[in-house]
């Protein structure tokens, strides 16, 4: 069940006694505790709502999101409107919630990647002869911008926008190359066509998703799960890319510190070169 919060007039709180009993058990304390406690609550973090929950941060934002809300943030304001203790035309409330929804959608992340699976990934990049990288629709930005940034470390990358160029590329891969892959649902279906190509041709396959259980972190060799952040059914899954975009940050820092620092200096001129002198 999937509430879909409102502001004051939406019984915010008799929504939270109906659904609460339909959470599992850890998810449920979370609800118990905004129950029992919503002036506290409205002051406080992620990590204080957990701890006094007796349960993670995660779960806490898993529990927001079973609830319906984007995340802690989110139901915290709902909770403060009810309440009576924020307006609804507050003028910063809009720009709060979307800062505070970013900072729960990192520590989600943060709670759920596997920073050993990120060395092994980044073990994987740093000995590959080439590397290809897959990403499409909202996904398409992050590949692009990752495939530039490995680039100044010397690195041979190809991120192909056009879906058969991406097909092309990974046909002609070998077990010396890894494809690289970013998909918030894990489940875009010409990705995942990409990557068993580029398996079947014997790459080792390197996957950024939200979902531990999707296709393509099945199929992958090592699978990168942030966990999804947001709602399931939003457009663009924005809040889930973050974690995508500063797991691929960590990656590409974690084979910066593999390469020699005169990789990265070798590229420095190619900056310096693009700012014009001052007239």
């Amino acid at each position: 069940m999937v509430l879909m919060p409102g502001g004051a007039d939406s019984g915010v709180m008799a929504r939270l006694r109906a659904a609460s009993s339909l959470l599992g058990p850890s998810e449920r304390r979370v609800a118990q505790v905004v129950l029992a406690r919503p002036a506290e609550v409205v002051e406080w973090s992620t990590t204080e709502l957990a701890v006094a929950a007796g349960t993670s941060p995660a779960t806490v934002i898993r529990a927001c999101q079973s609830l319906g809300f984007r995340g802690f943030q989110h139901l915290r304001l709902e909770v403060a409107r009810a309440a009576g203790e924020l307006g609804h035309d507050a003028p910063d409330g809009v720009v709060a919630t979307v800062f505070a929804e970013a900072v729960d959608a990192l520590r989600l992340s943060q709670e759920s990647v596997d920073a050993a699976r990120i060395e092994e990934a980044a073990a994987a990049l740093a000995a590959a002869r080439r590397i290809v990288l897959l990403g499409n629709g909202f996904s398409g930005p992050p590949v692009q911008d990752t495939a530039l940034r490995l680039s100044t470390l010397g690195r041979s990358v190809e991120a192909p926008v056009d879906i058969l160029a991406q097909q092309f590329a990974v046909h002609s891969l070998t077990a010396d190359d890894v494809c690289l892959a970013v998909s918030y649902s894990g489940a875009n279906a010409h990705t995942l066509t990409a990557c068993r190509a580029a398996a079947a041709a014997g790459a080792r396959v390197v996957v950024v998703t939200s979902y531990a259980r999707s296709p393509l972190a099945r199929l992958a060799t090592i699978a990168l799960v942030t966990g999804p952040a947001g709602r399931a059914h939003d457009v663009d899954p924005f809040l889930s890319r973050l974690g995508h975009l500063v797991v691929l940050h960590a990656l590409h820092t974690a084979l910066s510190v593999r390469s020699g620092a005169g990789d990265v200096a070798d590229m420095r001129h190619v900056v310096a070169d693009a700012l014009a002198d001052e007239v």
